[in-house]
């Protein structure tokens, strides 16, 4: 099989790359080994939350000179200012045409309200979330009876801090006893099945205009809209106050939909999703990739003229940690991580760790080495990239998108220079 771009990953990085080569009309496919990082996200989205030497940050593109002084090999630092600029930009646009619905803007953070309660920086937010400064004075924080994932008291407890009266109501839902009598299925996602449903949503409004009396907001746990936001909608507009949403532990039900609206997009630009798929052996050819062979397709090669690898991090196997040292398996590429491997950690648990910045070594065209030779046909996006931390800095998410668009319009600029000596 012959494709324009291939890439290796379906996650945040590797959708966002597809969906732009697509719109371009290139025929793009894409790997996937399965679920991705998004279904364990809170649909949020972080573009630069703090420097490296723990200062916070407010204003992204103002700090990224400081960035690359403190951190000159972290992604933004090797694609450079101006191009975060433009292609966080771009990043916003993309996800309009997604039809995701998102609150935020790349020149500025904004705090959203976490499960906990607590506030967190970030660059884009689900319309459902909360955003502080809160303008409410009275807020209801509803749990559902016994789903563990989704703690109301911990999320009032916090909110109580910042001088709002606060008070925690608990759903019954009859509908959700199935789900409630097996405590593994009891799950946001399990949830939100049963609630999207038309006839559920009638009954789930009924409970919720009791809660609704006397109080500003109400805060729900996200068990909504496991494709799009209808049936969050569709609630909001039938109550007599605010009914907003806060991320509960994964598998997160607002990470799933932004997957599913991605993949939607790719899908209907006539991109080629091959899910449940893992690259079993690769072919070099002078310094190009000249195909890759997957698990499924066995001994039919995947040719393409640019391959992308967007594999992940440790999490989603795209790194492994062997006692021989840090390796990116797929494709042997050179690896920048601590030399020893007593250097991977520190005791601190809470402390930001060094084996989180390890990863695959690219220059600043996020194209990778093999023994320290460019191979000149395969670029490598998102997680897999070395050079920073997505926890402590908060900025995995913005890695991946600027850096997957970075990627697409140098594969772009090569089409059409090949096509013009042709």
């Amino acid at each position: 099989m012959r494709f324009d771009s291939l890439i290796i990953g379906g996650g945040l990085a590797g959708l966002v790359c597809g969906i732009r080569l697509a719109e371009a009309g290139l025929r793009c496919a894409i790997v996937s080994r399965g679920q991705s990082a998004l279904h364990f996200s809170s649909g949020s989205l972080d573009l630069l939350a703090e420097l490296p030497d723990g200062t916070p940050v407010d204003f992204p593109l103002k700090v990224l000179d400081t960035l690359k002084q403190q951190a000159p090999e972290h992604p933004y630092s090797l694609m450079g200012t101006d191009n975060v600029r433009r292609y966080a930009t771009e990043s916003e646009a993309l996800l309009a045409r997604c039809n995701i619905m998102l609150t935020g803007s790349y020149q500025q953070n904004h705090l959203r309200i976490t499960p906990l309660g607590t506030q967190r920086a970030t660059w884009l937010s689900p319309v459902e979330i909360p955003v502080a400064p809160l303008p409410w004075q009275r807020i209801t924080v509803v749990g559902i009876a016994g789903f563990l994932d989704f703690q109301p008291e911990l999320v009032a407890g916090s909110l109580a801090e910042n001088n709002i009266n606060v008070k925690t109501a608990e759903l019954t839902l009859p509908a959700l006893d199935t789900l409630r009598n097996n405590p593994s299925e009891f799950r946001a996602a399990n949830i939100a099945r049963v609630l999207d449903k038309p006839e559920q949503q009638l009954l789930l409004i009924d409970e919720l205009k009791t809660l609704a009396q006397h109080t500003d907001a109400l805060f729900l746990p996200a068990c909504l809209g496991v494709d799009d936001s209808q049936s969050w909608q569709n609630i909001s507009h039938q109550l007599p106050c605010p009914v907003c949403l806060l991320p509960t532990l994964p598998p997160s039900v607002l990470g799933m939909r932004l997957y599913h609206q991605l993949r939607r997009r790719f899908q209907q630009l006539n991109g080629i999703m091959m899910p449940g798929d893992a690259v079993v052996r690769t072919e070099t050819h002078k310094q190009n990739i000249s195909a890759i062979f997957t698990r499924n397709h066995a001994e039919v090669p995947l040719r393409a003229n640019h391959y992308v690898l967007a594999s992940g991090s440790f999490f989603s196997n795209g790194l492994e940690a062997k006692f021989s040292g840090i390796r990116e398996p797929i494709f042997g590429l050179d690896i920048r991580a601590p030399a020893l491997r007593e250097e991977w950690c520190h005791e601190d648990f809470f402390s930001p760790q060094p084996y989180l910045q390890a990863g695959v070594a690219v220059d600043k065209y996020f194209q990778p080495t093999i023994g320290g030779q460019r191979i000149e046909n395969l670029y490598a996006i998102g997680s897999v990239l070395a050079g920073f931390d997505p926890l402590q800095q908060g900025c995995g998410a913005g890695v991946s998108m600027t850096g997957a668009l970075h990627v697409a319009q140098r594969i772009l600029e090569s089409q059409g220079a090949a096509h013009e000596s042709a």
